[in-house]
């Protein structure tokens, strides 16, 4: 195929290992662990794979061990790094016999319920070393959750002589992973299931799990763009720019593409939950940053919003609560009109709930009624929520000028990243974490384990120092409706309000609100000074205190 210069000079890069991961390790038991919720209903529903230990790599003695071979699956929506996880996964098996084979599934879960595979081997690797996407295997978003799929799986598993699947993917996959892991072990089928933490949303980690892959680089890549857009709102001096930014579930993006940047407005969803706020009340907070820097003769500004932020207004939440449960009803299954499930919408939500669905604008309340996505949740990035706003603000304003409290012009730009993101060649720090993550999950089949997830810590310290091992899956997870029945999923992590990236965020953002306290971060730098090139996000060192 053919390659770029910035390919060819990036396939000689050669990723950064903790010290433990350099030659042979030994597993190092802590105590126990539980789940976060829900402990007697998990441990009943996984019996096989609950209660394990978290594990630590140190380094140990050589172990001859016979050939083995491992499947991989990516799973769910891209993230810069997946292709280095791979790479890692390669080189761990490989230096463990060279005899051992690395098998890829095609698309995702739903290529190994088909039988739909490929042999990765040097010269393919080779190909994609230090590269964006998944296009080496391709992903999909195929749930594994039923004893047909887990037995189709077994056939294909058995024929290859596959030891160890891992599976690479966020809170869904890994969920998923876990479900998986637990059959294969209850059937003493001698299959391993490892995950790997991955996602651009940040939404993925915990006290185990430093950062979900994939979110330094589209932190960085979302960061230039709304840098250039600073830069050019800055000169032109006439829009105000209303960027949405990935982050359904959390907020984690939009908050480090501020700590970068420095917008006038950053959005921050949990926020707007934990004090109740009314989309009338997010639009007056925009409304009057606005107005303020029109008097001081600042037409222009920008604005950050995450992707899922209707999602968390209180009222709108409570709507989409029994949305979920309304269209989850077997009768809602046969409507094939939009205008059909609109009004049997209607006709089954509370009183107050129907007064919130119809005071908002036809356009969003059709969107709330309408399609889910295949884990039952609205499809927020269809709802054009950065247009809303600035309408709204406009109308705000516009009745604020006839009374003289506005007296400024007021121009808006839309803006909306997701996809630009999703594929970027991975950052150094990305290129690095990835690449141990799939070494590491060698380390874990090597020893046995199934259930565990990948995990690698202390990252804002010198990869040589970083902490390599493994978690249970089970530890993360609770019980929570989807699609209108309790299920058991890892618990999605939010921006913790009294976290220190969000404390940082709030004690500066009524400066960058009143001045033009622009930062733009221009592109991502693989070759140079090591606090530009391999620096990680302003968030983890905020979080870790560095």
């Amino acid at each position: 195929m053919a390659i770029s210069n910035l390919q060819k000079a990036r396939a000689a890069y050669q990723p950064k290992l903790p010290k433990a991961l350099q030659g042979p390790v030994k597993a190092i038991e802590g105590a126990g662990t539980q789940s976060v919720g829900n402990q007697a209903e998990i441990k009943e529903l996984f019996p096989n794979t609950y209660g394990m230990p978290v594990i630590t790599f140190e380094p140990g003695e050589p172990v001859a061990l016979p050939p083995f071979n491992v499947g991989i699956i990516l799973s769910g929506g891209q993230a810069p790094g997946g292709h280095n996880v791979i790479s890692g996964l390669f080189d761990g098996v490989k230096s463990l016999n060279p005899a051992n084979k690395l098998y890829g599934f095609i698309l995702g879960p739903g290529g190994l319920v088909d039988h739909n595979y490929m042999e990765i081997t040097a010269d393919i690797m080779d190909q994609y070393r230090n590269t964006g996407g998944f296009d080496i295997i391709g992903s999909g978003r195929t749930k594994l959750e039923e004893v047909d799929q887990f037995e189709k799986g077994i056939q294909i598993l058995r024929e290859l002589n596959i030891k160890a699947l891992v599976i690479i993917g966020g809170d869904d996959s890994n969920t998923n992973a876990c479900v998986l892991a637990e059959y294969y072990a209850a059937k003493k089928y001698g299959v391993q299931v490892i995950g790997c933490p991955k996602t651009i949303d940040g939404d993925l980690k915990n006290e185990q799990i430093e950062t979900s892959f994939g979110f330094d680089t589209a932190c960085k890549t979302y960061s230039e763009l709304i840098g250039n857009i600073q830069r050019d709102c800055n000169s032109a001096r006439k829009y105000w720019h209303f960027i949405k930014l990935m982050g359904r579930s959390a907020s984690h993006i939009a908050l480090e593409c501020a700590l970068q940047c420095q917008p006038n407005i950053c959005l921050i969803s949990e926020e707007v939950e934990a004090k109740a706020m009314s989309l009338d009340d997010i639009v007056t907070y925009i409304a009057k940053a606005v107005a303020a820097r029109a008097a001081e003769g600042n037409n222009f500004g920008t604005v950050l919003i995450p992707e899922g932020i209707i999602e968390f207004i209180p009222a709108i939440k409570k709507l989409i609560a029994e949305l979920n449960d309304v269209l989850a009803l077997p009768e809602a299954q046969s409507i094939t009109s939009a205008n059909e499930q609109i009004e049997f919408v209607k006709q089954r939500v509370s009183r107050e709930n129907l007064a919130t669905f119809l005071s908002l604008p036809a356009d969003v309340a059709a969107q709330l009624a309408l399609d889910r996505d295949p884990h039952g949740n609205v499809q927020v990035s269809l709802i054009e929520t950065e247009k809303l706003l600035s309408r709204m603000v406009a109308d705000k304003l516009a009745v604020w000028k006839k009374s003289g409290k506005y007296v400024g012009k007021f121009g808006s730009q839309h803006h909306f990243f997701g996809y630009e993101g999703r594929c970027a060649a991975p950052s150094n720090y990305d290129a690095d974490y990835c690449y141990s993550l799939g070494y590491n999950a060698s380390r874990l089949i090597a020893n046995g384990k199934t259930g565990y997830m990948s995990i690698i810590k202390n990252t804002t310290a010198p990869a040589a120092e970083w902490i390599a091992g493994g978690v249970p899956i089970t530890m993360m997870m609770n019980l929570e409706k989807r699609n209108g029945k309790m299920k058991p999923v890892i618990r999605k992590a939010l921006v913790e309000l009294d976290g220190a990236p969000f404390k940082y965020f709030a004690s500066h953002r009524e400066e960058w609100a009143k001045e033009t306290s622009y930062v733009y971060p221009g592109p991502i730098q693989y070759w140079g000074p090591t606090e530009v090139c391999d620096r990680p996000t302003i968030t983890l060192q905020l979080e870790k205190a560095k």
